[in-house]
């Protein structure tokens, strides 16, 4: 690390002391020095940058002990606030060259805008300071280079083993010495035995910082320091094709050797990442064959199959679930991936053609799952593995009822409707509008009118004398109103087959 003020002061070789502008244990002494420059100039500050230290052996200031003490005292403040706002660290004198000590304003100046004022004796060389911080600087950055290099061969060695991805997190967490933690693109955590665990108070924070960060889609990089709290967020992955998110908890910014560490482990967690992605792949396909076997009805082989993979299938009776929505991304696939490799098991997943098929023992576990991707579906009754493809029909006769405001829904809760409940979910008011249309298209009046006399009339089965008394009109101007109906609509409503079907549109009118 380079050096500070203090240790710079400290150097006896040196023979440098601080007179004003600081006290000992100030936070400033603790400042590390970024270069040395020597200069006379009225304003050297163009030739400056923040953190340097400023030497002078006082030409400039004759002025300043000859001009009185009012003026004196402007010039000097004029001087250090210059040097102040410029970010100039400190102000380093050599007394007994031109003056024969430290002028009084300019050390009053220095008070006033908490600068440190450095005295140093007119023996020391300028250029024995400027060589020392250079020196200390070299082998300061000779040894974060001898560091990095070591560092990455550690991480590519860690990147070798058969669990390389733990092996490279855990090599980073001990070279920074911080926490790490590694979100994949479903943002799930890595878990990895040993490393040093998030801190709890962060997690809800990250993991949504994680998810706007996956959600925008875009490679990035956040600092976050509060009170306290610091920690650096950088994506993997490119632009559109995110594999996750690296957070590296270190209370202060990384130099440029941590961040060049940290952009190798970025890189090798990438492929591991992208392998592993790409194994999935392969899985997801082989998912998609197995499916087709047990459509089949090539149960056992699947299930011999599937055990040999990731896991035995559910226990029967399973329901049959298909996905709705637009599916974006790795991310549901990396959550169903996890859920069927538990150790209960319990669901099955594959994709045929278009549609994400889900297998499973209990349905209400696959909602949570893609509720978090606002994705819906609809779910078959328990059917045994040698039924699933009727288990599948009922499955996408309930997706078809799925709706912004009922992303679940059961085929149970669709028999419980009955037929009607079946037309429905159909698209059977569609058909009902189309065949009703000539009696909805009469004025308000007559239209709300005819529809409330077929209601009536069909609901006492056609019997014309007790639907006449409920409608408050003679048999006749009954008969007649269904005369109308009947010319309307082209059909004849003395058969059932038309009474049964005119029930069923209003029905579905409603």
């Amino acid at each position: 690390m380079p050096t500070t003020l203090r240790e710079m002061i400290s150097h006896r070789e040196l023979r440098m002391r601080l007179i004003a502008g600081a006290e000992a244990g100030d936070a400033v002494m603790s400042t590390p020095v970024n270069w040395v420059h020597s200069s006379d100039l009225q304003d050297p500050t163009p030739w400056l940058e923040p953190g340097q230290v400023l030497l002078t052996n006082g030409a400039q200031f004759p002025a300043i002990t000859t001009a009185g003490q009012a003026k004196g005292r402007a010039l000097a403040g004029a001087y250090v606030t210059r040097l102040h706002d410029s970010g100039v660290l400190a102000l380093g004198f050599a007394a007994g060259i031109v003056t024969d000590s430290v002028p009084a304003e300019l050390i009053e100046a220095c008070d006033e805008a908490g600068l440190p004022l450095i005295e140093i004796d007119p023996t020391t060389p300028f250029i024995a300071i400027i060589r020392f911080v250079a020196d200390v600087i070299s082998d300061d950055r000779r040894s974060r280079l001898e560091w990095s290099l070591e560092a990455q061969r550690a991480v590519a060695r860690a990147a070798l083993r058969a669990d390389g991805l733990p092996a490279i997190l855990l090599e980073l967490s001990r070279r920074l010495g911080c926490w790490v933690a590694l979100y994949d693109s479903a943002r799930n955590v890595l878990t990895v035995p040993g490393l040093a665990p998030m801190p709890g108070e962060l997690r809800a924070d990250i993991d949504e910082a994680v998810h706007a960060s996956l959600a925008r889609g875009a490679r990035g990089s956040v600092r976050v320091a509060d009170e306290g709290v610091g920690y650096t967020m950088q994506t993997l992955g490119q632009t559109g094709h995110l594999l996750g998110v690296l957070v590296v908890g270190t209370m202060t910014p990384l130099d440029p050797a941590e961040n060049d560490l940290v952009g190798s482990v970025i890189g090798l967690a990438s492929i591991a990442l992208e392998q592993r992605r790409a194994l999935d792949a392969a899985r997801r396909r082989l998912r998609t064959g197995l499916f087709e076997l047990l459509l089949s009805g090539v149960v056992d082989v699947a299930d011999r199959t599937a055990t040999s993979l990731w896991g035995p299938l559910p226990e029967e009776p399973v329901h049959v679930s298909v996905v709705t929505g637009t599916v974006t991304g790795q991310s549901l696939f990396d959550e169903l991936e996890l859920a069927a490799a538990r150790p209960e098991g319990g669901l099955f997943f594959a994709e045929r053609g278009d549609e994400i098929l889900v297998v499973s023992r209990e349905p209400k576990d696959l909602e949570a799952v893609l509720q978090r991707h606002g994705l819906g579906f609809g779910c078959s009754a328990p059917v045994r593995w040698a039924d699933l493809p009727r288990g599948l029909t009922e499955a996408r006769r309930s997706a078809r009822s799925v709706s912004r405001e009922r992303s679940f829904v059961r085929f149970e809760h669709l028999a419980e409707q009955g037929l009607q409940g079946l037309l429905a979910s159909s698209g059977g008011q569609l058909v009902a509008r189309r065949l009703l249309e000539p009696v909805l298209d009469l004025p308000d009046q007559e239209r709300d009118e005819t529809l409330r006399t077929l209601r009536v009339w069909l609901w006492h089965n056609g019997a014309w004398d007790p639907a006449a008394r409920e409608l408050g009109v003679h048999r006749h101007t009954l008969r007649s109103r269904v005369r109308v109906v009947d010319a309307l609509l082209g059909v004849d409503l003395e058969s059932f087959a038309a009474r049964a079907e005119l029930w069923s549109a209003l029905q579905l009118l409603e």
